[in-house]
């Protein structure tokens, strides 16, 4: 019950995809949700969970608004955000599909990302 609560609020919340197009947007919650998923089985702890979700979300808008940046040619925008974000991703050399960047940037993460 209050997974579908903590994934409805997300989805409601329009700042993890404002800006994106539509597949985008798609890809993000739903890599969002796959990781509440995650944590909410392999976490116990209500208050390390909670923490762990807020940090999947954030990251979540900061890779969001990354390749919107990034899509839009604010190429410098892109990089400083990545930087005060500590984003650990590797940055793309040259201009990319955001669909395609989106994917690449939340594999990385799948691969480098704890769950706690």
């Amino acid at each position: 019950m209050r997974l579908c609560l903590q994934s409805r609020q997300i989805l409601q919340d329009d700042s993890l995809t404002r800006g994106l197009g539509d597949c985008e947007a798609q890809m993000l919650v739903e890599w969002v949700i796959d990781w509440i998923e995650l944590i909410h089985d392999g976490i116990e702890s209500d208050s390390i969970r909670e923490r762990a979700i807020a940090r999947v979300v954030r990251q979540a808008r900061t890779i969001g608004r990354f390749v919107r940046y990034w899509h839009e040619n604010d190429r410098l925008a892109a990089m400083q955000l990545a930087a005060v974000e500590q984003a650990h991703w590797p940055l793309p050399r040259a201009p990319q599909d955001p669909v395609a960047l989106l994917r690449q940037i939340l594999r990385w993460e799948d691969r480098h990302r704890p769950i706690a």
